[in-house]
């Protein structure tokens, strides 16, 4: 056992992968510290980075209490941390991707006069596709902290079985989307540019997607010079055709999705066109939008499990106004919990 570790990072969005590298220090080493990137720094690389007291606290709160007398905590001010002048330390604790970081060190080290720290490496928790858990893939929307698909393996082996098209909804899956799901924001039902002013303002943020559902939602933020990165159409509003649809600029997206959905369900091309726009967003920002033969309104369940964590999702209630929801963990598994009432034809 050596008797101090050294573990450095971000850790935001605390996960199976932060959990297993802090426990395989504890099992080589009589206590640790857990170095966490400051503010400053972590989120100048991704805005959408946690405050570092929650980031922490998620830390304190997802380890055993017995374990709590072994572990210091500092903020991590630059790349190195103290860990090349650490006086105690005796060992560092890395995964492969930052290993090169700890024999750099450990040269600093030596440059001090001061002995090396042991090596420790822990392998990376996979998620469900093989591939290693992260805070990027959390964020952007790909997988749980446990490493969980959002799009779980049950609905793509439905989609990609050859026989299932769509997914319908049943009486059950109904009564749950009657449930209140997001925050209304009063309008018109044909003019919602002052609740789209107000939701501008409110949730206006250029480092997650804006995503809009409905002809009127579209149209409503192109009169106002602003154009959704993904907007799902269908030519109607309240199941019937809307005489004002052809105005909205189909060419200011850089891509355009077509697609079949019969109304009450969720159809593999729609499906397909949830996937691939939000792949777009997340390369390059590109935009996208998506004419829907059919109906459009259950496209939510879909968008919430593809989206990044933060995106904004807006759609029209008819005679009220619009709705806004913020795409988080706990939207992730409401959709999910109502899509696994659905029925697959």
């Amino acid at each position: 056992m050596y008797d101090l570790g050294l573990v450095g990072g971000t850790f935001d969005r605390f996960h199976a992968g932060h959990k297993k590298l802090i426990y395989g220090a504890l099992e080589k080493c009589n206590k640790i510290e857990i170095w966490i990137v400051s503010d400053e720094i972590a989120l100048k690389k991704n805005p959408l980075t946690m405050k570092f007291i929650d980031r922490k606290n998620e830390i304190i709160d997802n380890l055993d209490v017995d374990v709590s007398n072994k572990i210091n905590f500092g903020v991590l001010e630059n790349r190195f941390g103290p860990a090349p002048k650490h006086p105690t330390a005796t060992a560092i604790i890395c995964t492969d991707e930052t290993k090169d970081m700890c024999i750099e060190i450990n040269k600093m080290r030596r440059e001090q006069k001061l002995d090396n720290l042991e090596i420790i490496e822990i392998e990376h928790q996979n998620a469900w596709d093989g591939r290693p858990i992260s805070s990027t893939r959390i964020r952007n929307g790909e997988i749980d902290r446990e490493g969980r698909s959002w799009i779980s393996q049950y609905f793509n082996s439905v989609f990609n079985d050859g026989s299932t098209e769509r997914l319908v909804m049943t009486e059950s899956a109904g009564e749950m989307l009657k449930q209140p799901f997001g925050e209304l924001i009063e309008g018109k039902t044909e003019d919602y540019a002052h609740a789209m002013r107000i939701m501008l303002e409110k949730y206006g943020n250029e480092d997650v997607p804006l995503i809009t559902v409905g002809d009127v939602t579209t149209l409503s933020l192109q009169e106002l010079n602003r154009c959704a990165d993904i907007s799902f159409i269908d030519g109607k509003t309240k199941r019937k055709i809307w005489r004002h649809a052809d105005n909205i600029e189909i060419d200011k997206y850089d891509n355009l999705f077509k697609c079949v959905n019969p109304a009450g369900s969720l159809s593999k091309s729609l499906f397909e066109a949830c996937k691939i726009s939000l792949e777009k967003w997340l390369i390059d920002k590109s935009t996208s939008i998506i004419d829907v033969e059919g109906e459009e309104d259950l496209a939510p369940l879909l968008i919430h499990l593809f989206a990044p964590l933060g995106s904004i999702v807006v759609y029209g209630q008819p005679g009220r106004g619009i709705v806004v929801r913020i795409t988080e963990e706990e939207s992730k598994l409401r959709c999910k919990d109502i899509l696994s009432s659905f029925v697959s034809l």
